[in-house]
C-alpha cells in the first residue's frame, strides 16, 4: 500500500510540475504509476488529496534545503537569514514554483495552514527563542517574530513565483526580507 502511495505521488509530482494541477489528467497519472483511479481514491480520496500529498513532499524538501543553507552559515543569526533567503530563492525552481507556490495555494488554500508550513514555523520559533536568549534579538514575542519572519519569506516566494520576471524580483525580495529581519536585532551594527 505504501509503495502504491509513493508511485502515485511520484507520478502526480511529474504531471503537476509539467502541466499544472488543473490540466493534469487523473487517468494519465494513474496509468503512469501503473495503477487505477481506484488506487488514487483509496489512498488520497481525490485529486486534491493527492495534490496535498505532493505539496507536503515538495515543501518538506524545500524546508530541508533551507535548513542546509542555515547550517552552512557562520552564526545562528546568519543562519536564520540564510534559511529565509533560500526559501525565497526556491521560487525560481520550476517544480517548486508550479506545485507549491502557484497551484498549492490556488487549490489547497492558505499555505500558513498547511502542516508542512507549521513544521517550519516551529523551527523558526525555536531559532528566534535561542537568539533572544543569547541577546542577539530584541526581547520580542517569539511567536509573533517567528510568524512574521516565516510569513515574509513565504509571501516573498509567492511574489517571485507569480511575477512575470522572477529573476528581477528575486533580489528585491531577498533584500527586503533581510532588511526587515534586521529590525529584530538588538544591535544591528554588530551584525552588519
Amino acid at each position: 500500500m505504501e509503495a502504491n502511495r509513493a508511485r502515485l505521488v511520484s507520478a502526480a509530482r511529474r504531471a503537476f510540475a509539467a502541466k499544472g494541477f488543473a490540466a493534469a489528467s487523473m487517468d494519465e497519472l494513474t496509468a503512469d504509476a501503473g495503477l487505477t483511479r481506484g488506487a488514487l481514491y483509496h489512498n488520497f480520496g481525490d485529486k486534491t488529496g493527492l495534490l496535498a500529498a505532493v505539496v507536503a513532499e515538495v515543501d518538506a524538501e524545500m524546508a530541508e534545503r533551507a535548513r542546509e543553507a542555515a547550517a552552512a552559515s557562520p552564526s545562528e543569526w546568519e543562519g536564520l537569514l540564510a534559511e529565509g533567503s533560500a526559501y525565497i530563492e526556491m521560487a525560481l525552481d520550476p517544480e517548486v514554483r508550479r506545485i507549491v507556490l502557484l497551484d498549492g495555494p490556488a487549490f489547497l488554500g492558505d499555505p500558513s495552514q498547511w502542516p508542512s508550513q507549521n513544521a517550519c514555523l516551529d523551527l523558526t520559533k525555536q531559532a528566534v527563542a535561542r537568539l533572544i536568549a543569547s541577546n542577539v534579538l530584541k526581547p520580542v514575542d517569539v511567536e509573533a517574530a517567528a510568524r512574521l519572519l516565516s510569513g515574509a519569506a513565504l509571501n516573498a516566494a509567492l511574489w517571485v513565483a507569480a511575477s512575470d520576471d522572477p529573476h528581477a524580483v528575486l533580489p528585491k525580495a531577498v533584500e527586503a526580507f533581510r532588511l526587515m529581519a534586521t529590525g529584530l536585532l538588538k544591535d544591528a551594527k554588530a551584525h552588519s
